[in-house]
């Protein structure tokens, strides 16, 4: 199939104002951190008393030894701050590197891990708060959103019903856990957006291999509680089927999307520049470019900086390896991502003139430029 040039004309991050390193925990929940081992982040990420059975297995295991589990920074939202704020900001800042007006974007497609609001997605609240007056709707596929969202808007803008469209992506988990689970550990909260529309010739995204992943249905599910005003609260839980489930299905869920993405685009792997996977483990990196044959240098992994921020993490990543000069215009990039309950997709694009909006927090361009002096960029 020939594909015209659409894809991503420029990319901004939103980050909310609380960062939280390992030592917060230790300090506040020392109980908690004395029997971390028998928590639910260690229960998730473990053998379970088996050998290591595939490569997922494989790179975790070093970090097993770790109560974190890898997490070292997380960014969590302030008593100020919602997954709103951080998508209205996200969504200025995209616009604002696109040199795009609200008047010139026909559509905006919302992504929200989860919404604000019980019942309904964020979209026409947040299309309130812009005081966008075209199109806006939600699109769910979990924490594998950010490529399907990518996908969905190509295809919208190929068919010519839209020229600009606007996707905003959050994921706000500090509001579904506790802080008191060791889960709480390994998360984090923040928004991306990115503006799709034409590029130059050969520009864009080249093939797409998108699948469900309802053999994840049951490793996540809601429990609806009270807070201390008595109003409806929703906290996340793990089953306890998660831990088999995602070491068992990792590998064909990388490998059915990432070479069904090649096969599409009409290249192989091997012409790939650089790899941008979901981050959402401090080893998914590493598993990712040993299940696929390809060198640590080819990919990124943010994952010490921003722990698990669900879809969001595939935006953060796109941004900074671009911000770091890891992808330049007229690269062959692969970015994937999956999510439990949802689906998995992987997308190939030239890379075209993506313009970055500015950090939310002014700190972040120097921790990425000193972390990739320490190597904590790279697997």
């Amino acid at each position: 199939m020939v594909y015209s040039p659409v894809g991503i004309r420029s990319i901004a991050l939103s980050l909310p104002s609380i960062k939280r390193t390992n030592d917060y925990y230790i300090e506040k929940y020392p109980d908690m951190f004395a029997q971390a081992e028998q928590k639910s982040l260690a229960k998730l990420f473990s053998l379970a008393g088996a050998a290591p059975g595939n490569e997922f297995d494989l790179e975790m295991m070093p970090y097993l030894l770790d109560p974190f589990r890898g997490s070292v920074e997380r960014r969590l939202l302030s008593l100020d701050e919602s997954s709103l704020t951080l998508e209205e900001q996200a969504a200025k800042d995209a616009l604002k590197a696109a040199n795009l007006s609200l008047d010139q974007v026909e559509l905006m497609i919302v992504a929200s891990v989860w919404p604000e609001q019980i019942g309904f997605g964020n979209a026409a609240f947040l299309a309130r708060k812009l005081g966008l007056q075209g199109a806006a709707w939600n699109i769910d596929g979990a924490c594998g959103v950010t490529p399907v969202a990518l996908q969905t808007a190509c295809a919208l803008v190929r068919a010519g019903e839209y020229k600009n469209v606007l996707v905003v992506v959050s994921c706000t988990y500090s509001r579904f856990f506790d802080e008191n689970d060791t889960l709480s550990w390994c998360i984090g909260d923040g928004a991306g957006a990115f503006v799709v529309g034409s590029l130059e010739a050969d520009q864009g995204v080249l093939g797409t291999k998108t699948i469900n992943t309802s053999i994840l249905c049951d490793s996540l599910f809601s429990q609806i509680t009270q807070d201390e005003g008595g109003n409806p609260l929703i906290r996340m839980q793990i089953d306890k089927s998660a831990n088999k489930l995602f070491r068992e299905t990792s590998v064909d869920l990388l490998r059915t999307c990432c070479q069904g993405a090649v096969t599409a685009a009409g290249v192989t792997l091997d012409q790939i520049d650089f790899f941008l996977f979901h981050t959402t483990s401090a080893w998914f990196a590493s598993f990712c470019t040993r299940v696929l044959g390809i060198e640590p240098e080819r990919t990124i992994n943010l994952y010490p900086q921003y722990a698990n921020v669900g879809p969001v993490i595939t935006i953060a990543n796109m941004y900074h390896a671009a911000q770091l000069g890891k992808i330049r215009e007229n690269d062959l990039v692969l970015i994937y991502g999956f999510g439990a309950a949802g689906a998995a997709s992987a997308s190939i694009m030239r890379w075209g003139k993506v313009a970055l909006g500015l950090d939310s927090l002014a700190t972040i361009n120097s921790t990425m430029k000193d972390a990739q002096n320490i190597s904590l960029l790279s697997c």
